[in-house]
Formats: C-alpha cells, sequence, structure tokens
C-alpha cells in the first residue's frame, strides 16, 4: 500500500519585493518546511508566497488510490487565513475549514495522477500552516508545520546552541514580568508600560507588550536576569518583534544592551529617520551614519506582522552584522574597514563591544511612540536561525 505524504512549502518574501508580489507571485522558493502524513489516499503540496497581510498558495493534489471522477479537499487553517478568490477549482471557507471542489475541466483524477489549482487570501495576525487534509473523505496527512516554526517552551536551536537566553515567555504566570525578567527604567520612568500579553503571540499563548510613549523620560524595558558577561567570543541574538508604528524620524531604541567597554552605557538597536540603526551610547555614534547614503543602506521595518530580528556582536573585534527575516542589511555590517558616511563613526572607537546584559522595550529622545511585542528571544555563543 502506498504511504502517503504532506509537505508544506512557505517562503516569505524580503521588504523590497512585496510590492511585486501582488502582481507577480511566481517566485522562487526560498524556505521549505515539511510534514509527513499517517494516512492513506493523496499527497498534498501546499506553496505559499506571503506578505504582510496576504499570501497566495499553489496546491498540487496526487491521488494514491483508485481513479476519481470528481473531487473534494479539506484542510484546516492554523491561523486567521480568509480565501478571498480561487483558480481551477472552486474554494469555500467556514470558520478555519476550507473546502475546494474540483471545476469541470479537471474533475476525472486517475490513479497516481495530479491535479493543481491555487487561491489568494489574506490574514491578519497569523498565517499558519494548514492541517487535515482529506481527499473525498480520506486523510491524507497530519499536522504541517510553517515556516519559521514556532518556537516551543524550550526551543532546539536554543538548546542547540547552547542559549544563555532562550524564553518565549510561556513561564510567566501573570501580567508583570516576572523570574528570568524584570521591569526596569533606566534613567527615568514616565508613561510607558510592558507586560506580559496573552492576546498576541507569535508562538504559544504569551509575549511581551511594550506600550512605548514618546518623550524622553518614558523610558521602559524587560530585562532579562542573566548575565552575559561570560557569552561569546560572538554573542549571536534572534527574537521576533512586532511593531505597530513605522520607525520615526527621531532617534528611539527598543533593545538596549549594557556594554562593558562603554562603562555600563549601552549598546542600541533601534532607528533613526524611518531606517533601523545601532547607536552608542556613550559617543552616541550611529551605524549607520545618519548620512543619504548610510540610512540608504538601512531599511523601514514592516508594522502589523513578526519579523525575525537577528545581529551577532564579536566581543574580540569591532564585528558586527544584522539580519531582518534572513536579509542581511548592508548598512548594519561592520567589518573592521571604514567606509565614508556608514560606518567611519562607528569605527571611530577601537574597543569592541561587550554586552552584559538584554533588555526589550522602547525608549524616545523625544518623538516617536509605539505598541510592540517580542517573542522567542535566544541568545547565545552560536548561530541560531529564524
Amino acid at each position: 500500500m502506498a504511504m502517503p505524504s504532506l509537505r508544506v512549502r512557505r517562503h516569505r518574501l524580503p521588504l523590497w519585493a512585496l510590492v511585486l508580489t501582488v502582481v507577480a507571485v511566481a517566485l522562487p522558493v526560498l524556505a521549505t518546511s515539511r510534514a509527513q502524513g499517517a494516512a492513506t489516499g493523496c499527497t498534498v503540496t501546499y506553496t505559499t508566497n506571503e506578505w504582510s497581510g496576504g499570501f497566495t498558495a499553489q496546491i498540487r493534489v496526487t491521488n494514491l488510490g483508485p481513479a476519481l471522477n470528481g473531487w473534494r479537499l479539506e484542510w484546516t487553517y492554523g491561523g486567521d487565513q480568509q480565501v478571498t478568490s480561487a483558480w481551477n477549482a472552486q474554494v469555500t471557507q467556514s470558520g478555519s475549514a476550507v473546502t475546494a471542489v474540483n471545476a469541470a475541466h479537471n474533475a476525472a483524477l486517475a490513479a497516481g495522477g495530479t491535479v493543481d489549482f491555487g487561491l489568494q487570501g489574506t490574514w491578519r495576525t497569523a498565517d499558519r500552516a494548514p492541517t487535515a487534509f482529506a481527499l473525498n473523505g480520506a486523510p491524507c496527512g497530519g499536522t504541517a508545520s510553517p515556516t519559521p516554526t514556532p518556537t516551543p517552551t524550550t526551543p532546539a536551536e536554543c538548546a542547540g546552541a547552547g542559549a544563555t537566553i532562550c524564553s518565549d515567555f510561556e513561564d510567566q504566570t501573570g501580567t508583570v514580568p516576572s523570574g528570568d525578567w524584570q521591569t526596569t527604567a533606566p534613567d527615568c520612568q514616565g508613561t510607558g508600560k510592558v507586560v506580559v500579553d496573552t492576546s498576541v503571540a507569535y508562538s504559544g499563548t504569551r509575549s511581551l507588550r511594550v506600550d512605548g510613549g514618546a518623550g524622553y523620560c518614558n523610558h521602559v524595558f524587560a530585562a532579562s536576569t542573566r548575565d552575559l558577561s561570560s557569552v561569546g567570543p560572538v554573542v549571536y541574538v534572534r527574537m521576533r518583534v512586532r511593531h505597530t508604528t513605522t520607525l520615526p524620524t527621531g532617534h528611539v531604541t527598543f533593545v538596549s544592551m549594557p556594554d562593558a567597554s562603554q562603562g555600563g552605557r549601552a549598546l542600541r538597536v533601534g532607528g533613526q529617520n524611518g531606517a533601523l540603526q545601532w547607536n552608542r551610547e556613550s559617543d552616541d555614534a550611529t551605524l549607520p551614519e545618519q548620512s543619504p547614503a548610510g540610512v540608504a543602506l538601512s531599511t523601514p521595518l514592516a508594522t502589523g506582522r513578526w519579523l525575525c530580528l537577528r545581529y551577532q556582536i564579536d566581543t574580540t573585534a569591532q564585528s558586527m552584522r544584522t539580519w531582518v527575516d534572513d536579509q542581511e542589511v548592508a548598512g548594519l555590517h561592520v567589518d573592521g574597514v571604514p567606509t565614508q558616511n556608514v560606518d567611519g563613526q562607528w569605527l571611530a572607537r577601537r574597543t569592541p563591544p561587550r554586552p552584559t546584559a538584554l533588555r526589550l522595550g522602547w525608549e524616545s529622545y523625544g518623538t516617536g511612540d509605539d505598541t510592540l511585542w517580542f517573542d522567542d528571544v535566544a541568545l547565545g555563543s552560536s548561530p541560531i536561525g529564524c
């Protein structure tokens, strides 16, 4: 008896390609996730192109049973996807349950034969892969995993990387950060708030929510209690972050790392002139420099969806790299060789950073407020992927 399989492929597009997706969705696959089914009857390949708030899916069904004259494929979405149109099949949806029925021209499906159809849809908070495919009532497989796979309470990649911090906040029991996370307000405290949120999460049921206020004295962070002084020689960080508001023109910070090489002053990740940047508190140096050439080599941050932010800091040399959704940000790459209008200001300081702690929150230096969330935070001495 033929054994079935279910394959789900998903690739997320880089930020610069989102507009192109609307008119040209047949783009190369960037990442693939597969899950094997346990029942007989068919093989389903579900391949998506996804952008903020929308997606298309191309679906191929292979019949592993007897020939069919008329077919019906059913599945369940794991997020809040809504199908808006389809081609080569009649697709209907009730809640998270979706049914696709053959069109007149592709009703016959031979034993071992395949049929292809597609659909377009929207999503708001989650676009998890579909589960529980069935062809004419016969299950095709089990649960499929999206890409990237949501990180469990003790993520395998955290353990594999020897992570010092490995948190998806599922161990938090109240609304006030506790245990490995404590609320702090460096410099001064105002209207900013940080809470454990159960209404929005990348994985599981909890995340860290920050209501960041504009104005210098509204600093608020959740600080990890873990000492990072011995992590290295390269410090690798991965987190999910979701912004409500675009990065402003003024300077803001949402990740702050006390730095022993600056006497405890912070190494900061934030934004300025609408683009992602690093900032060094001791001399206010920025990476990239806030010149038109420097800012053009950075990137804005999308709003209303989860981003994967990764970076690495060499504690033995002036070397840093930063990625957003696995796309490296050219203007945030330090290799020790100064580039005019980009990293010359940053490299004026010869001592490499030595982070000692991690803080997640919001710090504004004038204008700029935001509501943002953090989830699946990992930090260690080995690379940790999205």
